[in-house]
């Protein structure tokens, strides 16, 4: 689908895959972060949710927030080597208390975090808005207890065994697949249109900011469903928003636009790196550093798991809430 989508109105369900709510987490602003989840929780019955993704969300939600004490420990209070002549000018004192008060407000922060760990449901506003979509009884999330969760996971099982999408090679879940069976169910039920929210290569091609979905799952959900009606893949929770006239402000755009250039950056280097290994391992050949290594290390990225460089927003906008 091309840009021409944003100018449509029309009813629709979306699919808010995983790694789009762990965004959460690395928006900077808090009161944007919140703001988007306002809006998923107040239409949350348009939201195509399941277990699954419940599932994946808590499974790397720590991680996210850990890495946030990750960056905090690497703010390290500056070193002020002056010479003797002038270790009493008025400047120096200054930057000695500044440099104390940062002190102050990283142990504050680095608290805030721990409390966050230890009680997602008391002190994670992310968290406790999730929690009320996945544990929403409506008919388009497929919870444990929904008595249709046991014929989606077994065609799910048969589709995983088979190999069709969305599936990487090399997977060993059928999370995904799971996802996509309960997708196409709801579809089939309520004769609505189709928004799948991701960044995830399984459901297509993301290329120069259009997406386009997986050649045989647009296939598959005409056959199902049918020709007229319209399955959307998107990068960006603003688009779908736009699409079903939910809200969106021009800052809630733009937050989301930064996090898909951070990403695109990384990956980027993610994939200049792996290609540096295979050139210097085909010509047998060993350069250390690593180049692309190093920005790995200087911007504080741990190099497999890139769910590990969100950042929970803990500004002072923040809401806390027993």
């Amino acid at each position: 689908m091309g840009k021409k989508i944003i100018e449509e109105r029309f009813d629709a369900l979306i699919f808010i895959d995983t790694n789009i709510l762990l965004d959460f987490y690395r928006i900077r602003r808090s009161d944007i972060s919140l703001k988007y989840l306002d809006e998923i929780e107040s239409h949350k019955e348009i939201i195509i949710t399941s277990g699954q993704v419940e599932m994946e969300y808590k499974k790397n939600r720590q991680s996210a927030i850990l890495e946030s004490i990750r960056e905090l420990k690497n703010l390290q209070k500056p070193k002020l080597d002056v010479p003797t002549i002038i270790s009493d000018a008025k400047a120096v004192e200054m930057i000695e208390k500044s440099s104390k008060d940062i002190k102050k407000q990283q142990d504050r922060l680095r608290s805030r975090i721990e409390g966050i760990l230890r009680s997602p449901s008391r002190n994670d506003p992310v968290y406790r808005a999730l929690q009320k979509v996945f544990k929403s009884k409506t008919l388009i999330n497929l919870h444990i207890n929904n008595k249709q969760y046991d014929s989606i996971y077994n065609l799910a099982k048969e589709r995983f065994t088979q190999g069709y999408p969305p599936r990487k090679k090399s997977d060993t879940s059928i999370g995904d697949a799971i996802n996509w069976e309960w997708i196409v169910n709801c579809a089939e039920r309520t004769g609505k249109h189709i928004i799948i929210v991701t960044r995830d290569s399984d459901f297509g091609t993301f290329h120069n900011g259009e997406a386009y979905i997986n050649d045989w799952l647009n296939q598959e959900f005409k056959e199902r469903i049918n020709k007229k009606r319209k399955l959307i893949l998107t990068d960006k929770l603003s688009t779908a928003f736009k699409l079903v006239d939910i809200p969106v402000t021009e800052e809630m755009v733009k937050a989301e636009e930064s996090i898909l250039d951070m990403t695109e950056f990384f990956s980027s280097i993610r994939r200049f790196s792996d290609d540096y290994r295979s050139l210097t391992k085909n010509f047998n050949y060993d350069l250390t550093p690593n180049p692309f290594r190093d920005i790995y290390e200087q911007n504080n990225i741990p190099q497999p798991d890139f769910l590990n460089y969100w950042t929970f927003p803990l500004d002072d906008n923040s809401k806390q809430q027993d």
